[in-house]
């Protein structure tokens, strides 16, 4: 094995090794998801010495050099005002979804008018259109980190895999019996993952365009999914109230997991695999056990149902969504609320973590997207100028960009 070079992840902080093995270029990273501005960073570098073989004495310097980068960007403060920027009257029936890709130079938009449009964020002009599908455009995806394809799952019950440069389709992934309603890429971009109306998850090849496995089991629809980090386990959540986990490899349920309610809104793991945070129709989220399965926690405090629920990057704080009209933030380690974010004047379907972690953003019906301080709970900045319902919001890899997606049919950039 031999070292070729270091790349460096700010969000989560983390280093990258890219090194040789039996003639072939690989990747390992080293997540420093406990780091912060006040780590000695010459204990740090021995611990990785120590843990990592392909990090030798000569060495040494270059990590520390690294780790110094990594601290300095913790360190800046966040204090960015976001400015609207332009309103894109993106399609002519109402967007579904947005999606950015990783670095945030291009977003995606689906739309009930059957599209798929990909944009340049700087410029604001549509890049392509993404037609072929014969019914609503719901779920979109671009597969982050490399951003070459998008995929896009549609009430027509079929998955499409397109070309993000040119728009051109390479598969359409038929199979399924009812809507297409959520999809996500592995890590490793090899698959693609649907979860449908029909109660089934399915896993789609993505050099061949064939199906590679039907993941059944649950009773009602599949409204959720997402892959873990390294992409050998998925989550699947279901209107059946329950969230099973599976095993990529052996295409095999690992475990179900009992205890909600309600539908299951949203599931996700967090980034070091060992928790999945679940939220339901039952105004409760639970954290749950990778591993076993095990339920160590249940997050309450919400009047209504929890719409959606995140971790941050480093997976120590969990956000939450309610149709009662507030957030919160919950310690994923002792799991208390550490603060109830008041202010929006309707049901909260969407709300997401800044890369950095200081900030939480949420979508509302009351047609407004709020930046909250997830110290004090401040509402930093109300975001205005939709005319319905916003439904989506993102911000782009570096938190200085966000997307706000509306059911009046349009989207806005704000910098």
């Amino acid at each position: 094995m031999r070292l070729r070079r270091f790349l460096l992840r700010y969000y989560p902080p983390g280093i990258i090794l890219e090194y040789e093995k039996g003639g072939y270029l690989r990747t390992k990273s080293i997540d420093l998801l406990d780091l912060t501005p006040e780590t000695n960073p010459d204990d740090l570098v021995s611990e990785i010495r120590q843990a990592e073989p392909l990090i030798t004495e000569s060495r040494s310097e270059q990590v520390k050099e690294l780790v110094l980068r990594l601290q300095e960007k913790q360190g800046q403060q966040d204090h960015h005002r976001f400015c609207f920027c332009k309103e894109l009257k993106a399609h002519i029936l109402p967007l579904t979804n947005v999606a950015f890709n990783k670095s945030g130079s291009k977003f995606i938009t689906g739309s009930y008018d059957r599209t798929c449009r990909v944009w340049d964020t700087a410029s604001s002009t549509e890049l392509c259109t993404l037609e072929g599908h014969r019914n609503v455009v719901y779920a979109i995806a671009f597969n982050n980190p490399y951003g070459d394809k998008i995929a896009t799952g549609s009430f027509d019950k079929t998955c499409r895999l397109w070309c993000a440069e040119t728009g051109k389709c390479f598969h359409t992934y038929q199979g399924h019996m009812s809507e297409i309603v959520c999809l996500a890429f592995n890590p490793q971009s090899t698959l693609v993952a649907t979860g449908s109306m029909d109660t089934t998850a399915k896993l789609w090849d993505v050099e061949s365009g064939q199906e590679v496995a039907t993941l059944t089991g649950h009773t009602a629809e599949v409204l959720s999914l997402c892959f873990n980090t390294t992409g050998d386990q998925l989550v699947t959540g279901s209107f059946d109230h329950t969230v099973a986990i599976w095993d990529v490899a052996s295409k095999s349920r690992v475990h179900t997991l009992l205890g909600h309610l309600g539908e299951i809104s949203n599931v996700q793991f967090n980034w070091d695999c060992s928790l999945i945070v679940s939220g339901s129709m039952d105004n409760t989220c639970k954290l749950w056990e990778a591993v076993s399965g095990k339920c160590v926690a249940t997050l309450v405090g919400h009047t209504e149902e929890v719409l959606d629920v995140c971790f941050d990057l480093s997976g120590q704080l969990i956000a939450t969504a309610s149709a009662d009209g507030t957030a919160r933030v919950f310690s994923a380690t002792t799991h208390q609320c550490l603060v109830t974010l008041k202010g929006h004047d309707g049901e909260i379907s969407k709300i997401c973590f800044s890369p950095q972690g200081s900030r939480v953003l949420t979508a509302s019906s009351d047609k407004t997207a709020r930046v909250w301080d997830i110290q004090s709970g401040a509402c930093l900045q109300v975001l205005e100028g939709h005319t319905d319902e916003v439904f989506s919001c993102v911000f782009n890899y570096e938190g200085d960009t966000i997307i706000t997606g509306s059911k009046d049919n349009t989207c806005r950039i704000w910098y």
